[in-house]
């Protein structure tokens, strides 16, 4: 648990987030023989990432007690990182041949711990300069008997590119495997080279990222065929849409018809046309569509405002960055959920406005602190990096309390006032018209399922790189990618509720909102689907640990894409309904 002064100093990191976010705490600039800080970070089973321990919970060297301790702020803390110095004498530019770290004295109890680590495969991080070092505890060796079969390697080779003043490249090898014996005792020991290089300081995070993998030819022929899938479907929707209003327009306009053809049309009169009394009726439960429309629209703008810094700041390269950066834009758009859901709960005829404020405030955050709290307690179960300190809360706690939370009620006071007066095309009948029986396909339900099918379809293989990359252990970097596919999303939602709504309204069912939001929210359900058969096919992870870790992030992505995704739908879908009945005669 952190400190109560380092807890609050992370609130005054907050108020400095641009410059955590695009610069680092010092110039990286170091003289000959000024000393190198190796911070050791973390360790853990290498198939499940988010299963991670303090490096010193392994029987290494015990460091001194007062050891410093680096702290890069929100996001690094809640990524599940904690970096101590490794008291490793290190000086920039200075060959090290080979030196001793400490010697570790063997006991049934050390031995017992590294087994363990070896036989589920332990990974550790080590960091230089904000460059990370990986490397295993030891490994397995079949051909041995069974008590000799772990090894513990004990050299640790550190290779160090540099140009000029500055560290471009650090690389981890380790060699001198030893057995794992009760009563022996290990020498761990270290080298460090110094090699010059050409690369620039602005390159010398080029080498983490896995160009042939996201670069793929796979991945741009999916952004291709997404984007001729937009193409197929708004030219669809636009054909056939307007081509029928127009007839519908034009059969409902005739005045200098006979007698025998208006009453034949008047028989067989069905469709849109006939609920306009009844379509601007308000909503069922409309402070929660309320608050759901307007938290998926600050969504989306967060989305949209985080993928522009991204691609603009390079936030992969800084640990911790692109969360630190999504906390803050959250709660700097708060205004906006505040804006639609006032705008909108006003018009629905709603008085109770401070409820569906609190609403809207509270909602997405509040299922994110649920989920949190159940995955904090199992991290706090398990001892890992992973569990959230207190004082990190706390932080979150105030960044959402006198930032997200006040922007918020601004936002609803506002769109009370500017947005909030009804004025609907058509007036709402006294008595509500009965929906008339349908073939199955055309209800609400069924309607609301399909309708996530096509939006899932365009960010597909999407999906796969986020999650490969969130998984895995590569670093995502093409922001570019991203921007497209989420822009493709927000049109094929659009015009598949756009579809949906049509249907619906031609079925003479009039209760449109809640379909039209469920039916753009249902691309979640899909991803959810899709992330149950990647965690069985594509992954080696294993235990209760990560099993909840990954199921419970991913929920909390899906409820966040289902909002998000759902108010697209929705305010697509109304736009659309007041499209169609402002030129018709309502009566």
């Amino acid at each position: 648990m952190l400190p109560t002064v380092r807890s609050f100093s992370l609130l005054f990191v907050f108020f400095l987030v641009v410059s955590l976010a695009f610069a680092s705490e010092s110039d990286h600039k170091y003289q000959p023989d000024d000393p190198v800080t190796l911070w050791v970070n973390k360790v853990g089973p290498y198939n499940n990432p988010q299963e991670t321990y303090n490096y010193y919970s392994l029987p290494f060297c015990q460091i001194a007690a007062n050891a410093a301790h680096k702290w890069g702020g929100l996001g690094e803390v809640l990524g599940g990182n904690e970096l101590i110095d490794s008291q490793i004498e290190i000086k920039f530019q200075k060959n090290v041949d080979k030196a001793s770290i400490c010697e570790i004295e063997l006991d049934a109890a050390k031995v017992k711990q590294f087994k363990d680590a070896i036989e589920n495969t332990y990974w550790f991080e080590f960091f230089m300069d904000d460059l990370p070092l990986w490397g295993f505890v030891g490994e397995l060796h079949p051909d041995k008997n069974n008590d000799n079969k772990h090894v513990l390697y004990t050299q640790k080779n550190i290779v160090v590119k540099y140009n000029g003043d500055q560290i471009i490249h650090v690389n981890l090898t380790q060699d001198n495997p030893k057995p794992l014996e009760v009563g022996k005792s290990l020498d761990l020991t270290y080298s460090v080279k110094w090699i010059s290089t050409n690369i620039t300081f602005p390159r010398r995070f080029d080498i983490y990222l896995d160009y042939p993998f996201f670069e793929h030819q796979i991945h741009w022929f999916s952004i291709f065929n997404s984007f001729m899938m937009v193409i197929f479907l708004t030219g669809l929707v636009s054909m056939i849409l307007m081509r029928t209003l127009r007839n519908d327009y034009a059969k409902y306009a005739r005045e200098d018809d006979d007698l025998e053809t208006l009453e034949r049309d008047v028989s067989e009169e069905s469709g849109w046309k006939l609920v306009h009394g009844d379509v601007f009726r308000p909503p069922r439960n409309v402070v929660l569509l309320s608050a759901v429309v307007g938290t998926g629209a600050q969504l989306a703008m967060l989305v949209l405002l985080v993928i522009l810094l991204a691609i603009i700041g390079m936030l992969y390269v800084g640990r911790g960055a692109i969360i630190t950066t999504f906390i803050v834009c959250y709660a700097l758009t708060s205004f906006i959920s505040g804006y639609v859901t006032g705008g909108l709960y006003s018009r629905s005829g709603g008085k109770n406005w401070i409820k569906s404020m609190i609403l809207t405030a509270s909602l997405f955050p509040f299922m994110c602190f649920g989920i949190g709290f159940i995955l904090n307690t199992i991290a706090i179960f398990y001892g890992s990096l992973a569990a959230i300190p207190f004082g990190t809360m706390v932080v979150v706690f105030v960044i959402w309390a006198f930032i997200s939370f006040p922007l918020a009620l601004l936002g609803t006071v506002v769109g009370r006032n500017w947005s909030g007066a009804p004025n609907n095309p058509c007036r709402v009948k006294t008595i509500p018209r009965p929906i008339p029986e349908k073939k199955w396909y055309l209800r609400p339900s069924v309607v609301s399922l399909m309708g996530g099918l096509l939006p899932f379809g365009s960010i597909f293989i999407e999906m796969y790189f986020v999650f490969t990359s969130f998984w895995n252990y590569k670093v995502y970097y093409v922001y570019g990618f991203m921007l497209l596919v989420f822009l493709i999303l927000i049109i094929v939602t659009v015009c598949v509720t756009i579809v949906g709504t049509y249907f619906l309204l031609n079925a003479e069912n009039y209760h449109w909102q809640w379909t039209s939001f469920l039916s753009a929210a249902s691309t979640a359900v899909y991803v959810y689907l899709y992330s149950i058969y990647y965690y069985y096919v594509k992954t080696k992870m294993s235990g209760f640990f990560q099993t909840s870790f990954y199921f419970g992030y991913t929920l909390m992505f899906c409820l966040g894409l289902g909002i998000l995704c759902g108010a697209v739908g929705y305010l697509g879908s109304t736009l659309f309904v007041r499209r169609i009945y402002r030129n018709i005669k309502c009566d």
